[in-house]
């Protein structure tokens, strides 16, 4: 249902005056590092529909993750905030359940509040799971591992006599680790049943107003399981081989992320990880990405059949990448550039064709030009997202700096240095322009020491700033009240929430 007021203050909003608003449909796979995209470089494989986005829009060359774990990188782009001003910084964590009642709101119900109609299909990681997060229309298939969870997914394959699986039952889980040809055919796996949900609600509400569609693929997340059909026209020759391991870079990641997989949830040891194994895992990864962008050509073919797509922006970019072998390590969570560098595209109207942008930009500043798109020129307050820039972008410059967030870790990366420091004691200083496979560390290289204290010293600032943001529900004043007379009575009652200052 369509709010009628939308209780947004005069000024906030420029609302068009026209019926003929911009649409938005944000493209979300889950794990999806960005050089096995055709559009940044991949010659093994095929993604005609992604790179279609690239060719008729931008593409940004710098694209980033903050916060390379499903959970924050979520939360930071439904808030538009970074993962210590939202306060999620690990999988555990939770978006605090009054971030109402503290003043804060999720893009979606902002977007309602400017007259939009908001979809999210697919993977959203809420907590829980069915929960809407200002989503008014919601079609839910969540992550792949989440194998008890009775979302429209599971009612869907229950429908037709089937049922999730776990990977190990599977022929090939453990000893391909994890790389699998999936039992479930295609016309009812995860990534088809999202995608085709998404076409559906184009067909039935797409022209009944301007909406904003957000669609969460659960792939090319582990296990790597595409349908066999997708894995024709890989050239497995022109896979990349993995960064190498340096010993001594980081073991005690090394022994998270390998403890950390044998949990129950993926069960597979990789404590020894072969070379031919780490090739495998890299072509099922393929697959899925080649399956995926079959989904994408359906969303993109469903809008140009509805005649929608001229007056849509359409958005692909990731929560975080994937390892997949390299420094021996699986899966995300740390700063390497194949868990933070994520395809980042956009078009739409206005949006010049064939641009590559090089300014570093960030997930969560999908938020903010989301909400220019529909009109909102004054960003709420608690935001430290940014408009992307672009020809017939909303805004006008990337980043200085790419300050990495989570629990046990930080990042302070500045186009080329790139110093990420973690809870172990394990730190690490790269030149990424000249060492872009992250192999010698320059930590203490004396010839590098200015510039290890400089991202050192920057790195501190904002982390400071973030944590005096995170604060701001807490504040039992603004300024000085030591000489206010109410305030030293007895009824005095500290407000909450208090008028945010971030």
């Amino acid at each position: 249902m369509r709010l009628a007021d939308t209780g947004v203050q005069e000024g906030v909003i420029d609302l068009d005056s026209s019926t003929n608003r911009p649409n938005i449909v944000f493209l979300f796979p889950d794990q999806f590092r960005a050089d096995f995209a055709g559009c940044y470089g991949a010659d093994w494989l095929q993604t005609p529909n992604i790179d279609r986005i690239a060719q008729e829009g931008v593409r940004y060359a710098n694209g980033f993750s903050q916060s390379p774990v499903c959970v924050p990188a979520r939360t930071a782009l439904l808030t538009g905030a970074n993962a210590i001003r939202n306060g999620v910084t690990n999988n555990s964590q939770n978006l605090r359940a009054d971030w109402r009642e503290a003043g804060m709101r999720t893009w979606p119900e902002i977007l309602n509040e400017a007259g939009y109609y908001t979809a999210g299909i697919g993977k959203m990681h809420f907590y829980p799971w069915d929960e809407r997060r200002g989503f008014q229309y919601r079609v839910i298939c969540e992550d792949k591992r989440w194998l008890h969870v009775r979302d429209d997914y599971y009612h869907h394959l229950k429908k037709h006599g089937l049922r999730k699986l776990h990977g190990d039952e599977m022929a090939g889980y453990h000893e391909n680790k994890g790389a699998i040809i999936h039992d479930i055919p295609w016309e009812h796996s995860w990534d088809h049943f999202v995608g085709s949900k998404a076409v559906k609600f184009i067909e039935r509400y797409g022209n009944e107003g301007p909406f904003a569609m957000m669609v969460g693929f659960p792939g090319p997340h582990c296990p790597y399981d595409p349908n066999e059909q997708f894995l024709a026209g890989i050239d497995e020759s022109k896979l990349p081989v993995a960064a190498p391991e340096v010993p001594g870079h980081h073991p005690s990641l090394r022994e998270t992320n390998v403890s950390g997989n044998r949990r129950p949830w993926n069960g597979v040891d990789y404590g020894e990880f072969p070379d031919e194994t780490k090739v495998t895992i890299r072509k099922h990864y393929s697959g899925l990405v080649q399956q995926i962008d079959y989904e994408v050509g359906s969303i993109l073919d469903a809008l140009e059949g509805q005649g929608l797509l001229e007056n849509t922006y359409v958005v692909l970019a990731s929560d975080h990448g994937d390892y997949l072998g390299d420094h021996n390590l699986i899966g995300k969570a740390s700063f390497f550039e194949s868990a933070i560098r994520i395809p980042f595209l956009a078009m739409g109207p206005g949006v010049a064709g064939g641009q590559v942008v090089e300014d570093l930009v960030e997930l969560r500043d999908v938020t903010a030009t989301m909400l220019r798109w529909v009109g909102i020129q004054e960003l709420p307050v608690w935001y430290d997202a940014m408009p992307l820039p672009g020809r017939g972008m909303p805004g006008d410059r990337g980043r200085d700096r790419i300050f990495g967030m989570l629990t046990d870790g930080w990042m302070n990366y500045d186009g080329r240095f790139k110093l990420h420091r973690y809870r172990s004691g394990e730190a690490l200083l790269f030149d990424i322009e000249n060492d872009p496979q992250e192999q010698v560390s320059l930590l203490d290289n004396p010839a590098y020491s200015d510039v290890r204290h400089r991202l050192e010293g920057e790195l501190f600032a904002e982390v400071m700033a973030s944590i005096e943001a995170a604060s701001q529900d807490r504040l039992a004043q603004h300024g000085d009240m030591s000489q206010a007379p109410g305030f030293g009575r007895e009824s005095w009652v500290r407000e909450f929430p208090h008028p945010p200052v971030m």
